[in-house]
């Protein structure tokens, strides 16, 4: 059972989603080229940002399909902390998950990752130590620095010393919620470019997010009060090793469904790996008192 490749790819996926958001309270003003390059506006931009809301949400996992792969069960769970840090958010995720096979062996592996992202897309601080079987088996932490461009690089404090460069049009995962969510909003269906959001030393990877629709009207009561009222989209975001998806290979490395909300909140999770996928569902969704 490979459960570290497992492991690094279930965290990567969960961060790249950014499930979080604050307020845009004394946020700076958002570069016109910040979202040109996807055909969002920097008004739409802003206005995304305003309605994000600062929240802890706890998921449940379990097994979708097993497949082929001898997984015969998964159970965990994910807590998302988001503080509105007024010219960005701070979050910490927190992840047990353990993995059972056919044999009945079972490998727990446990995260912690902590980010800072500026809310015009220009900073994210990063922080992730993950422990499998008990022992430490991944520390990656470091800074990236992006241009109203998107393009920039990313120092590592750990690995130390390694940098790697970050192509025009880089999202943060926060950046990448609201990005989804205004197109979403705007009746399109594809949303594809790099992303970063600090989970491994390998740079950034690509990303294609295909969009079903906008529901602007509310199809069912909300299970949470932070939910009344809101639209929602439900998407499928597929990630890719950075080039593979421009050099022909079409297989993702992962993909995800969920419905996104327009304040940054999802639920639904859908994580497939191939060989088998696990859900996240919503049990505990709360508002973070705070802000500027």
């Amino acid at each position: 059972m490979t459960d570290a490749p497992i492991a690094r790819r279930l965290l990567g996926l969960v961060a790249a989603l950014a499930l979080s958001a604050g307020p845009a309270s004394a946020q700076a003003p958002v570069p016109a080229a910040a979202g040109a390059q996807y055909g969002v506006s920097a008004e739409a931009i802003t206005a995304g940002v305003a309605r994000m809301v600062a929240h802890r949400a706890a998921y449940r996992l379990d097994l979708g399909e097993g497949r082929n792969s001898g997984i015969t069960a998964v159970r965990g769970a994910m807590v998302f902390d988001v503080q509105d840090a007024c010219e960005g958010w701070a979050t910490r995720q927190r992840m047990t998950m353990t993995v059972v096979d056919r044999d009945g062996q079972e490998i727990e592996t446990v995260s912690d990752y902590a980010t800072f992202e500026a809310k015009d897309n220009s900073r994210l601080r990063f922080s992730l130590t993950q422990s499998t079987g008990g022992a430490i088996s991944q520390r990656v932490a470091g800074e990236a620095e992006l241009r109203s461009d998107g393009s920039g690089s990313v120092r590592y404090t750990e690995p130390a010393g390694k940098e790697e460069a970050l192509p025009a049009g880089t999202m943060l995962p926060t950046r990448h919620t609201v990005l989804s969510i205004e197109v979403a909003r705007a009746g399109r269906r594809i949303l594809a470019g790099p992303l970063f959001d600090g989970t491994s030393d390998e740079g950034v990877q690509d990303t294609t997010t295909v969009i079903s629709g906008w529901q602007a009207t509310p199809q069912e009561p909300p299970r949470f009060p932070l939910l009344a009222g809101q639209a929602s989209a439900r998407m499928r975001i597929a990630f890719f090793e950075r080039g593979a998806a421009t050099g022909g290979a079409s297989q993702p490395e992962y993909e995800v469904g969920l419905r996104y909300f327009e304040n940054g909140v999802a639920d639904d999770l859908v994580m497939d790996f191939g060989e088998f996928s696990v859900t996240g569902r919503l049990l505990e969704l709360t508002a973070v008192p705070g802000g500027c």
